[in-house]
C-alpha cells in the first residue's frame, strides 16, 4: 500500500492565524446580517404599527431601512476585502493590524444611530403637540 505524503502548504504554517481570520470574517458577516435585519425591522414596524402614516414618516422609515441595507452590504464587501488582504499578508508574513475597516463601519453605525435617534425624538415631540 503506497501512502502519498502531501506537501506542506504555506497556509498550513499559519493555521491559527488563518482560523482566527476566518472567525473574524464570519463575525463581520453576522454583524452585516444583523444590520440589514434592523433595516427590515424598522420598515416593517413602521408600516405595521402605525394607524395613520404621514408621507414624511414613510420616507424616513424607507430611508433608514435602505441606509441599514446599504451599510450591511458595505460591511460584507469591506470585510471580504479585508479577509482576502489579511490572508495574503499572513502567508507573506507582512501582517499589520488595520483599523480602517473598524473606524469606517463604527463611524457609519454611530451616524446611523444618531440619525435614527434624532428622527425618533422629532417624531415623539410632534406626536405630543
Amino acid at each position: 500500500m503506497d501512502i502519498q505524503k502531501e506537501s506542506q502548504t504555506v497556509d498550513s504554517k499559519f493555521i491559527q492565524q488563518h482560523l482566527a481570520n476566518e472567525r473574524t470574517y464570519l463575525a463581520w458577516i453576522r454583524t452585516a446580517i444583523a444590520i440589514i435585519g434592523i433595516g427590515f425591522v424598522i420598515v416593517n414596524l413602521h408600516f405595521t404599527l402605525q394607524d395613520k402614516i404621514s408621507h414624511t414618516a414613510d420616507l424616513v422609515a424607507v430611508f433608514l431601512g435602505g441606509l441599514a441595507f446599504l451599510l450591511g452590504t458595505a460591511t460584507i464587501l469591506l470585510s471580504s476585502f479585508e479577509y482576502t488582504k489579511k490572508r495574503k499578508s499572513i502567508n507573506q508574513q507582512t501582517f499589520k493590524a488595520s483599523h480602517n475597516l473598524i473606524m469606517i463601519l463604527s463611524s457609519s453605525l454611530v451616524v446611523c444611530l444618531i440619525v435614527m435617534g434624532v428622527l425618533y425624538i422629532i417624531y415623539v415631540i410632534n406626536k405630543m403637540y
